[in-house]
């Protein structure tokens, strides 16, 4: 709960204590596996401490400021993808509450909004409900969350036994502190993103292709980043329904986009910004970064504008390759594949925040790969960025962080090439 209510990001020490006591606490329930006997406590344990932190008000993301602002941009009637957020403070464009102080906490107001509109629905709601609370705001869209996460538990608890594996996995996910701290804690809306590529899967094991259908749609709504997932669906839906799922999922996107994506003036907005997420920002970056150090001994200067853009193009193109490599027609094999094409994604990306990690969380609960969850404790070394302001990065901490993962994957690796003896156990 001290994660929660009681420190602030800048506060690194404080935090990373915490979040190490918190982590270690998970590891002895993972280790030891008490059986299932002791399941529903742990995921009751789960469910009080998300329910806890719907009323702690966000102290290590400020993305709840711009939630608030496009929120009540479209409860005002007003497209979040039309114009920038200084627009609203000129004389005669004003919107009721939207302030000079809401204004002055946004991260990033010279961009346009980039959140899709499912998020952007939630964010509505906030808005309406509590239009002058910024915590009130805030509350609702963790009830939205909370929904979401359990959403995410009841199809754990469904998929795991269909994959052929134990329930207790499910914990990976569940009781891991960066998921209850980030999504919950924090308002990232994964969490939502995650419950609907989960429904999607269960219902694609089932051969309900049009529900799956509209189920990633809403995924990809919710975050735009399962798009990557879809080449993996090729082979697998070719021999069953493979134009209704299409058809359906693209008539979903469709639907779901078109309200706010409308003309070419919103669609530049939000493009324009989508493309300047790959020039401009860069945070606890692995390949970029390495990019970055030869740019500068290259030419003296930050070549983001060249690197990123163009680790973003290697990225799709060793994805499509991983995919057209695969000859496995199988639903059990498809978490391991969207894990490898979500790690690709993010070895290449200039900006990987600790709620990344989310989808590649829940993705090993399905495969033997352990290494997203040793990354989902060292990657909260980067919060050691948020001491100074305005921020600044210790690249020694993110080259340890990158080290330290690649070496439990290769650990890892070399395990799984050994001879497996038949286990019961998760």
């Amino acid at each position: 709960m001290y994660l929660g209510f009681g420190v602030d990001r800048s506060d690194f020490v404080s935090l990373f204590t915490a979040f190490t006591v918190a982590f270690l606490g998970y590891l002895v329930v993972l280790l030891v596996r008490g059986g299932s006997s002791q399941l529903p406590y742990w995921i009751g344990l789960g469910i009080a401490l998300r329910l806890v932190l719907i009323f702690a008000f966000p102290l290590l993301s400020d993305d709840v400021y711009r939630f608030i602002w496009d929120g009540r941009l479209v409860a005002a009637g007003e497209n979040p993808f039309v114009h920038l957020p200084a627009y609203y403070l000129e004389g005669g464009n004003g919107v009721p509450g939207l302030s000079r102080q809401l204004f002055e906490r946004l991260n990033s107001p010279e961009y346009h909004s980039i959140y899709p509109p499912l998020a952007q629905a939630v964010f509505t709601v906030a808005a309406w409900i509590s239009p002058q609370s910024w915590y009130g705001a805030a509350v609702v869209m963790k009830v939205f969350l909370l929904l979401a996460e359990l959403g995410s538990l009841a199809l754990l608890w469904q998929l795991l036994p269909a994959f052929g594996l134990p329930r207790f996995r499910l914990l990976y996910y569940w009781l891991n502190p960066l998921i209850i701290t980030e999504i919950v804690g924090n308002i990232h809306f994964e969490g939502m993103m995650i419950c609907f590529l989960l429904l999607s899967l269960r219902l694609l094991t089932r051969s309900r292709y049009g529900g799956a259908a509209g189920a990633m749609a809403c995924s990809i709504a919710s975050k735009l980043l399962p798009l990557m997932f879809l080449p993996f669906l090729l082979r697998r839906l070719w021999k069953r329904s493979f134009w209704v799922f299409f058809l359906t999922l693209g008539l979903g996107i469709v639907v779901l986009f078109l309200p706010l994506l409308a003309g070419s003036e919103v669609v530049g907005g939000f493009g324009g910004s989508l493309d300047l997420y790959f020039r401009k920002f860069e945070f606890n970056a692995s390949l970029y970064y390495l990019a970055r150090a030869y740019g500068y001994y290259e030419l003296g200067w930050n070549q983001i504008a060249r690197f990123g853009p163009l680790l973003a193009r290697v990225a799709a193109a060793l994805i499509f390759m991983v995919a057209l490599g695969d000859r496995t027609t199988d639903w059990r094999s498809l978490p391991g594949l969207w894990l490898a094409a979500f790690v690709i994604y993010l070895l290449c990306a200039t900006t990987v925040h600790p709620w990344y990690l989310s989808l590649p969380i829940v993705l090993c609960c399905f495969t033997r790969w352990r290494f997203p969850l040793a990354w989902s404790y060292l990657i909260m070394l980067t919060y050691t960025s948020y001491v100074a302001q305005p921020y600044r990065e210790n690249l020694w901490l993110v080259a340890i962080e990158y080290v330290l993962v690649l070496l439990f994957f290769l650990a890892e690796r070399h395990k799984k090439q050994r001879p497996v003896r038949i286990s019961h156990g998760p």
